[in-house]
């Protein structure tokens, strides 16, 4: 473990030392370039800013409004009859809005469940199945002033679903 650790602590500096000297022996200026990068970096937290703030205010919404939890009431036969624990839907909807919130809500249901119990493995499988994907059209699209986004959003949302499915899958053929 020591040989790990002392390659941890010193990767980044020598990677940045081994950059600032390759840069200095082809003559760039170095530290203006770090600044404006810094510059550019600056303005492009703050472009994305406004994206940001409406993702987070929207998952406040759908959670605190109660419809998350409506929905899961109205589809509950549904699940229980293909064999998908409804404990487990409000995660899969969440996880391509933000993976903050599906982190919290992972962490949740294995303090809950357990992280040997099929919904534990369940939901760790479908957090590292499924990407973030309305946070990513959302944020890095817009920051970069992409309108045009239609096509992104459907294969992403297809294959998050195809992510959640082969979840639910894989763990009952494993787990199940």
């Amino acid at each position: 473990m020591g040989v790990i650790t002392l390659i941890s602590t010193w990767l980044i500096p020598c990677f940045l030392l081994i950059v600032l000297l390759a840069a200095t022996w082809k003559r760039v200026p170095t530290y203006e370039t770090f600044v404006e990068g810094g510059k550019d970096g600056v303005k492009m937290a703050f472009s994305l800013l406004p994206f940001l703030v409406g993702m987070i205010v929207a998952i406040s919404i759908l959670r605190s409004s109660g419809a998350l939890d409506a929905f899961i009431q109205l589809i509950s036969p549904v699940l229980v009859f293909i064999g998908v624990p409804p404990e487990i839907i409000p995660l899969a909807m969440v996880r391509p809005i933000s993976g903050t919130a599906a982190l919290g809500m992972t962490t949740e249901l294995i303090g809950t469940y357990g992280p040997d119990s099929f919904i534990g493995r369940l939901a760790s499988t479908m957090q590292g199945s499924t990407d973030t994907t309305l946070y990513i059209l959302t944020i890095y699209f817009g920051a970069v002033g992409i309108r045009k986004m239609r096509y992104a959003l459907k294969v992403g949302l297809l294959s998050d679903l195809v992510g959640i499915i082969a979840s639910v899958i894989i763990v009952t053929l494993i787990f199940g």
